[in-house]
């Protein structure tokens, strides 16, 4: 059985613009200092030219290469802030569009087909550079009517994932093509933030193979959604696998919905590796029970601690954690030897006859 890879270590929150975390190179050979074999790259054009590295296999051994002279390979690379312009509510335009270069802003087709471009080249650049998954967002058209009030209306939300599934199935038959999984973060702000909605996510796009899912715990705490009989649901489906805490202490002034307060002073906030209260021994254990070979990818967000030490702290964490999965039984040593007609004397049957 192959086992998870890791620790890795995804790079977007420490994308900066001071040394070493303006460059590629600078962030690989920090991370590699921190223990870390992997990392996980956004398709920032700060660190990758995506259409170069959808065109060019030259390219992506050379950037594989410069990863390794710091003893650190890809494990993916994420269109978090692409997935999510394929699919805006009108609500949201305004703020999303910096997520796009300056030219598509306050033009919400173009800005649109730009991100289903880049996601699609991101799957070319992903089979280019070796990997096998894809980390990136579904985008929302239904998320401003989470909450039935005023109550929808009838046939709402089957017209919007109808219409998230003919926006992505073009998509995902593009990673069909390049032979990467296209996996999809649970969160909230999505249209796919739970399993009822990714089983509702993945019926629409007709169970196509390369739809697959990012899971992180963290967001599964803040909505009290119980994250270990998540993976024995969808682990069959699970593909990429962030490593992030979380803690939710509901009082009688807060909870779920945060009322609007800062992270510091919601019931539930994101926390540093071993800070919070997500039970990685139980995922851990999980994942290796199902066999998942995927990285294990350190996300750093903390409303509290410092963000060096956070990724100081998160590589001997996932180190630790990683379950290298027995060969044998743990009882081979009382194996008794017995063949078979021994063993159907046991059973009081007659010897077999051939």
């Amino acid at each position: 059985m192959k086992a998870m890879k890791g620790p890795a270590i995804f790079l977007a929150q420490f994308l900066g613009d001071t040394a070493p975390f303006d460059t590629l190179d600078g962030l690989a050979e920090w991370a590699g200092a921190l223990g870390y074999v992997g990392v996980q790259i956004p398709c920032d054009p700060r660190l990758i030219d995506l259409k170069l590295a959808a065109e060019s296999k030259a390219y992506c051994d050379d950037l594989r290469g410069r990863l390794a002279k710091f003893g650190v390979e890809p494990t993916e690379l994420s269109t978090h802030l692409q997935g999510q312009l394929v699919a805006v509510h009108p609500a949201y335009d305004q703020l999303f569009d910096g997520f796009a270069p300056a030219e598509l802003h306050g033009k919400p087709a173009e800005r649109q087909a730009w991100a289903v471009e880049q996601v699609k080249l991101a799957a070319r650049a992903s089979a280019n550079l070796g990997l096998n998954a894809h980390a990136t967002f579904s985008g929302a058209l239904a998320w401003p009517y989470v909450y039935p009030w005023p109550q929808r209306p009838a046939g709402l939300v089957e017209e919007a994932f109808a219409e998230l599934a003919r926006r992505w199935i073009p998509i995902l038959d593009v990673f069909e093509e390049a032979g990467i999984d296209c996996a999809y973060e649970i969160h909230p702000g999505e249209d796919i933030h739970d399993g009822a909605t990714w089983e509702r996510f993945l019926a629409a796009v007709g169970n196509h193979p390369r739809a697959r899912i990012l899971f992180d715990p963290s967001h599964y705490v803040l909505q009290q959604l119980d994250y270990l009989d998540f993976i024995d649901r969808y682990h069959d489906r699970i593909s990429c696998f962030h490593v992030k805490d979380a803690e939710f202490n509901p009082t009688g002034r807060t909870g779920v919905y945060g009322g609007y307060e800062s992270w510091v002073n919601r019931a539930g906030r994101f926390r540093s590796l071993g800070d919070g209260q997500v039970d990685f021994v139980g995922i851990f254990s999980k994942m290796a029970q199902y066999g998942y070979a995927g990285w294990a990818v350190l996300e750093w967000e903390c409303a509290l601690k410092r963000s060096e030490d956070g990724a100081r702290e998160g590589a001997p964490f996932i180190r630790d954690h990683i379950i290298r999965v027995t060969d044998r039984p743990f009882d081979d040593f009382a194996a008794s030897g017995v063949d078979r007609a021994a063993i159907r004397a046991l059973l009081g049957l007659s010897p077999q006859q051939d």
